[in-house]
């Protein structure tokens, strides 16, 4: 392969520092291992771990790409040994731990999935992080039923918007917190059932009033801090408390009475760190559950925003100005 197919471009972090330390940068086109596949990047998506990032706060899983960038959608250009499912020119979707700023990407074949029926690249590449997140953490973990009432804190992030709908489309009942009126709107054009703004509202009423006393069975948080004893207060009996996020911070404190009044847990996760299986087994389940729901526009990719890669920087400065409804996306 001679110099010039052998790079490849990439939007790499210089320093620990502001979106400006988002910088291009020519890079070895990574090689496929065993159970591998490589991909030909046509758009990224850009997810708040990035910027963390990019800050210093969240560094790449040891022996992976330093490259940010978690979920990224594009065509297969060769694959690794024992990958039998996929060939060069399938288009898919793909969980990664890293490397997604880039036009040429290596996943986990377990990670990868087909893109649904009638989706864009850019709608595909806004999926696979808040799919998997999703299912994981409401599904899985949270145990979400059809009969059961859902908040969402951050109704109208990334990971919002898909957790409305997909909830909605399983036949649970949803509340949302949201920063803005604007945001509200939209969450319930999404099919929230009520939208909280929490600059002017106590979520922990609106629940109250809205399950008739009962209060949320399952509760998806990205912000921690105060949240977390609110939460506590908002749960339902024998309710789920799921942490995905620690916006305003983890360190808490709580009146662990109310969590054995209730019968409540509390769990978390994070996806990144999380073995090659386990991620195989949500790609797994999120293709069986998912996958149909956004093909047939039950669910319909939300994207907010789409930037060049050249413009990633631009891309995390919308991401933290938190003006964003939906998705944010890099195309390749």
């Amino acid at each position: 392969m001679d110099d010039t197919r052998s790079v490849m471009t990439a939007m790499v972090i210089q320093a620990p520092g502001g979106p400006e330390m988002l910088q291009p940068q020519n890079r070895p086109i990574p090689v496929p291992g065993a159970g591998q596949v490589l991909i030909g990047v046509e758009a990224a998506g850009v997810n708040r771990p990035d910027v963390l990032q990019r800050q210093g706060s969240y560094p790449a899983p040891k022996g992976h790409s330093d490259i940010p960038g978690l979920e990224v959608a594009g065509r297969v250009l060769s694959v690794g040994n024992g990958v039998e499912r996929f060939k060069p020119g399938d288009c898919v979707m793909a969980l990664v731990n890293g490397g997604g700023y880039a036009s040429h990407c290596v996943a986990e074949a377990g990670s990868t999935l087909p893109v649904p029926a009638g989706l864009s690249m850019v709608e595909a590449a806004s999926t696979p992080e808040t799919a998997f997140t999703v299912w994981h953490n409401v599904f899985e973990r949270g145990r979400l039923e059809s009969d059961h009432w859902l908040l969402i804190h951050g109704g109208t992030s990334g990971i919002g918007v898909m957790a409305i709908q997909v909830a909605k489309a399983r036949g649970a009942k949803v509340i949302v917190t949201a920063g803005s009126e604007e945001k509200c709107r939209a969450a319930r054009q999404l099919g929230a059932d009520w939208a909280v703004n929490y600059k002017s509202e106590d979520f922990v009423e609106t629940v109250k009033q809205a399950t008739g006393g009962r209060g949320a069975d399952v509760i998806l948080d990205m912000v921690g801090a105060d949240y977390v004893e609110r939460n506590i207060r908002a749960a339902a009996e024998d309710g789920r408390i799921v942490n995905i996020a620690f916006q305003q911070g983890s360190k808490v404190t709580i009146d662990l009475v109310r969590v054995m009044l209730k019968r409540l847990t509390l769990t978390g996760s994070t996806l990144r760190i999380r073995t090659t299986e386990v991620k195989a087994g949500i790609a797994a389940a999120v293709e069986a559950n998912i996958s149909p729901l956004l093909a047939d526009r039950r669910v319909r990719p939300i994207v907010d925003r789409v930037y060049p890669l050249a413009e990633a920087a631009d891309a995390h400065r919308r991401m933290e100005s938190s003006a964003h409804i939906g998705k944010i996306v890099l195309t390749v």
